[in-house]
């Protein structure tokens, strides 16, 4: 038998029919005619080569062919049911692993808050955490299968790939709170002093140098690192100056540190979290994503002061 001529929508009917043993009521349930279900009744004889249904007393009765069908003919049409609208796993039942590609510096901070989220929500989800290098590599990762989720600045659509919008990320300078430019912070007493540059490919220069010499101005790169999180060590070691993304600054800096607004305007950029285009139905992937926007939204979020001020 050729299978490409058999129209699943035939055996629904059947199905209906077998149950009702009734064309009436079988076109009603489905919400067909009676003359379309009496068709597909004679189709369904022709396709078994049986009369499946007999005109009785006033009823009509399951032939031995039939009454066999039902059973099967439930488990064929489940098993189809299933496979094209499959039953939302609970999240507690869930086991998958979940590749993510972020930055050290926001891993650090995102990563135990996250662990505790999955603990109490989706205990079978594992984490498996790649190092950040740079969106475009990232596109190709999520496109190759090689990672399931990335936070990155996607500032373009990619074909392939959902985003979303998390964050707009803006540059603050950084220093020990001891720092001779602290005080009178300015542009000269910002180039004064060396700079540190985080690269992860070693690059001396950034587009913001460019910037600052068509100002009539250069700094010093004094160490190019390719991790914040080598930052802090340094600043509170050295004379050196940084400049980082506001909100990968760790909380417990904030004491030691001086921040201040860059002399010059310095663009920031907007943060997102990225996944194939392929994986919308991935209940595990979009609940790791989810939490991980919650997180992000809880950390931004202005803080409120007990005067009512906001911080």
């Amino acid at each position: 038998m050729n299978l490409r001529t058999i129209d699943l929508n035939l055996l629904v009917i059947l199905d209906a029919l077998l149950d009702e043993a009734h064309v009436s009521r079988a076109a009603q349930r489905l919400g067909l005619t009676q003359p379309a279900v009496s068709a597909a009744l004679q189709r369904c004889r022709a396709l078994f080569d049986d009369p499946l249904l007999e005109r009785g007393r006033a009823i009509m009765r399951r032939t031995p062919r039939g009454e066999a069908l039902r059973a099967p003919l439930k488990a064929l049409l489940g098993d189809v049911e299933a496979l094209v609208d499959p039953p939302a796993i609970p999240l507690d039942q869930i086991r998958q692993t979940v590749r993510l590609m972020i930055a050290d510096q926001i891993a650090a901070l995102l990563l135990p808050p996250l662990l505790a989220r999955l603990a109490a929500t989706a205990p079978g989800i594992d984490l498996v955490v790649r190092g950040w290098r740079g969106a475009g590599q990232a596109a190709t990762d999520l496109l190759g299968g090689d990672v399931h989720l990335a936070m990155s600045l996607f500032d373009r659509e990619v074909e392939g790939i959902d985003r979303r919008h998390i964050l707009d990320e803006h540059y603050v300078v950084v220093m020990r709170r001891d720092h001779p430019a602290a005080d009178a912070f300015t542009l000269d007493a910002w180039l004064a002093f060396p700079h540190v540059v985080v690269s992860g490919s070693g690059e001396t220069r950034t587009p913001f140098d460019a910037r600052l010499e068509a100002l009539g101005h250069r700094r010093r790169v004094g160490i190019v690192v390719p991790s914040f999180m080598m930052v802090p060590d340094i600043l509170f070691a050295t004379d050196y100056i940084a400049m980082m993304p506001a909100h990968a600054i760790p909380d417990g800096l904030q004491h030691a540190i001086a921040v201040r607004h860059p002399p010059l305007a310095v663009d920031g950029f907007p943060l997102h979290l990225a996944w194939a285009s392929r994986a919308r139905g991935d209940s595990g992937l979009m609940h790791v994503m989810n939490e991980l926007a919650d997180l992000v939204a809880a950390r931004v979020a202005p803080k409120v002061g007990e005067n009512g001020t906001r911080r």
